[in-house]
C-alpha cells in the first residue's frame, strides 16, 4: 500500500509501473480523491475556527447585555455543516484508502513487462531430467497403483481437490517436511516458528491478501481467515512494531497446512495433487533493511534451490514478468521442477521481494543505529518448498518400471533407511 504523498510527487512513475503489469493508469483517480479530502479538511478547519470564535463571542455579547441570538443561530448552523462535512471527509478518506489498498506493488526496473507467464524469462537450468526406458507415469497413477494415494475417499470426506495419503507416502511427505525444516533452520539460519493457522482480517490485509483476494481464501463465520500460506502469519510477526536495527535481518521458517479456495482454477489440474484446497508447505520469510533486500532475495532463492539440488531434482529458475507476479511482489523468481510424468517443468516455489509494500500496510518499521526517525522494513517470502509438489516430483522422477519408487538419498535418514517404496505384498 502506498503513501499518497509519494504518488503526488511522481504520478507518472506509478502509472508506468502499473502499466507494466497491464493495468490502467490510477494516479489521477488517487490524486483526485486526495485533493477532495484535503479540500474538505481545509474547509472543516475554517468552519471549526469560525465556530470557536462565534462561541467565544456569545459570552462577551451576553456580558455586555447585547443580543446573542444571531451568534447562537450561527453556531448551530456551523455545527450542522461541520457534521455534514465530517461525514463527507470520512467517506472520501475511506474511498481513497480502499483505492490505495487495491493497487498492486510497482515492479522493479529489471522485471520484464508482460501480461502472463508467456513473458517470463528463463534465467538458468540446473540438473538433467532423468531418462527412462519406459513411459514414465504421472504421480497420481503411481500413487494409486501403490495403494497409498486416494482421491476417491478424500472426495467422499471433503469434496474435490483433496487427497488421502497413507503408509509410506504419508511417511515420505513427513520426511520431506522435516528435511526442509532441518536444512533451513540448521544450515541456513532460519528461525523455526509454529504459527497460527487462523488469522484476523487485519493480518490478511497486511500481506496484501485482503481485500482484493477474499474469494481465494477460506474464512470462518466469526471473522477469522485460514492462511493460504504461512507467509501471512510469519510476516505479521513484525506488524505494528519497531524492530531493533541490530536484530535485522530476521529470518523465519515454518511448515504449515495451507488453505486456498482456488476460485479461479476451474478446469485447471483437476487430476492429482498439483492444485489442492489443502496442502502443506515450508515457508521462508525475511525482514531486512531496505538496502539489503535485493541480496536477501538472491540468498532466499538459493536456499530454496538447495532443497531441489540435495534431492537430485532437475529444475529451472524463472524471472516472472510484471503481469505474472503476485499483488505484493516487486520482483519474483519462480523455481520450476521437472516432472517426468508430465514431461514439463512446473512451479514448486516462488520467492518474492515485496520491498516496503507489506511493511506500510502492517506499519512494520526499524530505527537505524544513530538515528531518531524510523524507516519501513523490507519483507520477502518464498516457498522452501511446497511439500506436496515436491512429493510429486520425487514420485515422477524416481519411479521404476515395476511401479516402485526409489527414496532419494537425502531422505533415507528420515525414512528409517528405507531405499524403495513398493506396493504391499
Amino acid at each position: 500500500m502506498f503513501d499518497v504523498r509519494s504518488i503526488r510527487l511522481d504520478p507518472d512513475a506509478f502509472d508506468a509501473g502499473w502499466a507494466k503489469r497491464g493495468l490502467a493508469p490510477a494516479a489521477a483517480a488517487v490524486l483526485g480523491l486526495d485533493e477532495r479530502r484535503r479540500a474538505l479538511q481545509t474547509r472543516l478547519q475554517a468552519l471549526q475556527q469560525r465556530r470557536n470564535e462565534a462561541s467565544r463571542a456569545i459570552g462577551r455579547v451576553k456580558a455586555e447585555g447585547g443580543d446573542a441570538a444571531p451568534l447562537i443561530a450561527e453556531v448551530g448552523a456551523l455545527k450542522d455543516e461541520v457534521r455534514r462535512l465530517e461525514d463527507d471527509e470520512r467517506a472520501v478518506a475511506a474511498e481513497l484508502e480502499a483505492t490505495l489498498a487495491g493497487l498492486p506493488n510497482i515492479p522493479a526496473p529489471d522485471v520484464p513487462a508482460g501480461a502472463d507467464e508467456r513473458a517470463n524469462v528463463e534465467l538458468r537450468r540446473i540438473g538433467t531430467p532423468p531418462a527412462f526406458d519406459f513411459t514414465p507415469r504421472q504421480h497420481f497413477e503411481i500413487g494409486e497403483a501403490l495403494g497409498m494415494m486416494d482421491f476417491e475417499r478424500a472426495a467422499r470426506i471433503s469434496g474435490a481437490r483433496f487427497v488421502v495419503l497413507s503408509d509410506a507416502l504419508a511417511r515420505l511427505a513427513r520426511a520431506l517436511a522435516q528435511f526442509m525444516l532441518d536444512l533451513h533452520s540448521g544450515t541456513f539460519g532460519y528461525r523455526e516458528i509454529d504459527p497460527p493457522l487462523l488469522v484476523r482480517e487485519r493480518t490478511a490485509f497486511g500481506t496484501g491478501n485482503l481485500p482484493k483476494f477474499a474469494d481465494d481464501l477460506f474464512h470462518t463465520t466469526d471473522g477469522y481467515w485460514l492462511i493460504p500460506t504461512a507467509e501471512m502469519s510469519l510476516t505479521n510477526l513484525v506488524a505494528e512494531t519497531i524492530v531493533a536495527d541490530d536484530a535485522l535481518p530476521l529470518r523465519y521458517t515454518a511448515c504449515t497446512p495451507c488453505f486456498r479456495a482456488e476460485a479461479g482454477a476451474a478446469g485447471k489440474d483437476t487430476r492429482g495433487m498439483i492444485r489442492q484446497h489443502q496442502f502443506t508447505k515450508v515457508e521462508l520469510v525475511s525482514i531486512t533493511r531496505p538496502e539489503e533486500s535485493e541480496a536477501e532475495h538472491e540468498r532466499m532463492t538459493g536456499c530454496a534451490e538447495a532443497v531441489l539440488e540435495r534431492l537430485g531434482l532437475a529444475y529451472r529458475v524463472m524471472l516472472l514478468c510484471a503481469g505474472d507476479m503476485g499483488f505484493a511482489a516487486r520482483k519474483t523468481y519462480d523455481l520450476e521442477v521437472w516432472l517426468s510424468g508430465q514431461g514439463t517443468y512446473r512451479e514448486i516455489s516462488s520467492c518474492s521481494n515485496c520491498a516496503d509494500f507489506q511493511a506500510r500496510r502492517m506499519n512494520a518499521r526499524f530505527r537505524p543505529a544513530g538515528e531518531r526517525g524510523t524507516h519501513f522494513v523490507h519483507t520477502l517470502n518464498g516457498s522452501g518448498l511446497a511439500v506436496g509438489r515436491t512429493l510429486i516430483a520425487v514420485l515422477e522422477n524416481y519411479q521404476d518400471a515395476d511401479g516402485s519408487v526409489r527414496v532419494p538419498d537425502a531422505l533415507r535418514g528420515y525414512m528409517d533407511g528405507r531405499e524403495r517404496i513398493a506396493a504391499p505384498g
